[in-house]
C-alpha cells in the first residue's frame, strides 16, 4: 500500500477528511518556500501538492499565477522541485508528496527520467493539468511500473460515461473540481458538488477530493461532510503572498492550516 492509499485509510477509521494543501514550489524563494511547507505538514495538511511553477498556465487564476512568477524570477524549475521533494521527504516520511505540473515541464525534462528521480526523491504521484486520458499514453509508456500515482481531473461538466473512463485511468485519487473557472474564483455550490460527487462515486470507487474556490473553514467543512478530501491552493498562496514581508508569516500560515484541517473531522 503507497503513502496516499494509506493515508486515506487511516483518516477513515479517524473520520476525518483529508486536507490536500497546494503551494507553489519556491514561492517566494526555495530556502522560504521550504520553511512554509515545513509548518503546512506540521500542521494538518494530510497531502501536500507541489506546483510545479509555469509561465503559462490555463487553469490557474491570479493568485497562483503570480505565486509561479516569483518561483520563476527565483530560477526554480522541476528539477528544483524534484530537489525539493527529497528534503521534504527527510523531514516527512509518511505524507504523501503530490507535484502538480502542466506538460511541458516533464515533456523537458524527459518522461522516463522524470518518473526515475520523482520516485527516487520521494513523491508518490503527479498531476498534469493539461494531459488527458487519451494523450497520456507517450508518458506513461516510457515509465517503468506504476508507483507513480496519476492524479486525474474531472470537471463539473465531465459526462458520467467520460468520468467513468477517466477515473478508469487514475490512481490515488480523483480530482474533482467544484465549478467552472480557475482556481480561486468564488461561488462555490455545495449542493452541486453533491450531486458532481455522487455522479463520479456511481463508477469509481477511488477517492475523490475537490478543489477550487475551497478557501474558509466553513468551506472546508460544507465540502468535506460529501467528499474523501479537500483541496486548498489559492488560499494559502493568498496569505503567503500578503505577508512576504511579514516575520509571521510562517506562524500565520500554519494557523489557517490548523484551521483548515479541523473542519475535516466528522461531527457525526
Amino acid at each position: 500500500m503507497n503513502r496516499i492509499d494509506e493515508t486515506f485509510k487511516r483518516l477513515r477509521q479517524k473520520k476525518e477528511k483529508a486536507l490536500v494543501g497546494f503551494v507553489s514550489a519556491g514561492d517566494p524563494n526555495i530556502s522560504q518556500s521550504l520553511r512554509l511547507i515545513k509548518a503546512m505538514c506540521e500542521s494538518g495538511v494530510d497531502i501536500l501538492e507541489l506546483g510545479v511553477p509555469f509561465s503559462d498556465p490555463t487553469s490557474d487564476g491570479p493568485v497562483i499565477q503570480r505565486s509561479s512568477g516569483r518561483a520563476l524570477k527565483s530560477g526554480v524549475n522541476l528539477k528544483a522541485v524534484v530537489e525539493m521533494t527529497r528534503e521534504i521527504r527527510e523531514f516527512f516520511a509518511h505524507t504523501p508528496i503530490i507535484l502538480f505540473s502542466y506538460y511541458n515541464p516533464v515533456l523537458a525534462y524527459g518522461n522516463k527520467a522524470f518518473y526515475n528521480d520523482a520516485l527516487a526523491a520521494g513523491a508518490d504521484g503527479l498531476l498534469i493539468v493539461d494531459l488527458p486520458p487519451e494523450e497520456s499514453e507517450e508518458m506513461t509508456s516510457e515509465w517503468r511500473g506504476n508507483d507513480l500515482s496519476l492524479i486525474r481531473l474531472i470537471a463539473p461538466t465531465t459526462p458520467q460515461e467520460r468520468m467513468a473512463k477517466i477515473a478508469a485511468s487514475a490512481s490515488g485519487f480523483l480530482y474533482l473540481i467544484s465549478k467552472i473557472g480557475v482556481t480561486g474564483s468564488d461561488g462555490l455550490d455545495t449542493g452541486d458538488i453533491s450531486e458532481h460527487i455522487k455522479r463520479l462515486r456511481s463508477v469509481t470507487q477511488t477517492p475523490i477530493c475537490v478543489g477550487f474556490g475551497i478557501s474558509t473553514p466553513q468551506d472546508v467543512a460544507a465540502v468535506a461532510s460529501h467528499a474523501d478530501g479537500v483541496v486548498i491552493g489559492s488560499a494559502f498562496e493568498r496569505l503567503i503572498e500578503e505577508n512576504l514581508e511579514n516575520p509571521e508569516i510562517v506562524s500565520l500560515l500554519a494557523e489557517k492550516v490548523r484551521a483548515c484541517k479541523a473542519a475535516t473531522v466528522e461531527t457525526s
